[in-house]
């Protein structure tokens, strides 16, 4: 019996698993890298995390969160789709004022999603990072384990008829 195909099988997934786990490795570390190059640190009244250095996925949430909070909370609660029907409902009513208020409370609460946004980015970056280690490391395993079948040599009794 030819077990060459189960050894060669066996090559291709170690050579696929340790491509996935060394570019996983990689990209985490270069979004590691990117995030602490921003020095942003977690604010004291975020829900988690307090103080911590926005470098890995779980700061990244906190930092997100808690961006959010402070944006709503500049806001009176109002999200950015209900400051700009806010802010057309007093402009046709003639509150020049008011609607250049809400308008400026607008851009603030805009500027404040893009961050989160790119925050969010990050994480799915780590997740999307943790899944090709994870992915490699099985590889590794199968490929280990077809490796060591595709070696072993095979007797066979001749059947007697």
């Amino acid at each position: 019996m030819n077990l060459k195909p189960l050894k060669m099988a066996g090559i291709v997934s170690m050579v696929m698993g340790i491509l996935f786990t060394l570019t996983g490795g990689v990209v985490w570390g270069v979004v590691v890298s990117q995030l602490s190059a921003e020095k942003i640190t977690v604010p004291n009244d975020a829900k988690f995390m307090q103080g911590a250095a926005v470098s890995g996925p779980l700061s990244a949430l906190a930092q997100a969160d808690i961006i959010n909070t402070h944006a709503l909370k500049g806001s009176n609660g109002m999200t950015y789709s209900e400051l700009g029907a806010a802010a057309t409902a007093a402009k046709n009513a003639g509150d020049t004022a008011k609607a250049e208020e809400l308008t400026k409370q607008r851009g603030t609460v805009m500027n404040g999603s893009f961050l989160r946004a790119s925050l969010f980015t990050s994480v799915l970056s780590f997740g999307v990072c943790l899944f090709a280690i994870g992915v490699g490391v099985s590889l590794l395993v199968i490929g280990w384990a077809l490796n060591k079948v595709g070696s072993q040599k095979v007797a066979f009794e001749a059947a007697t008829v």
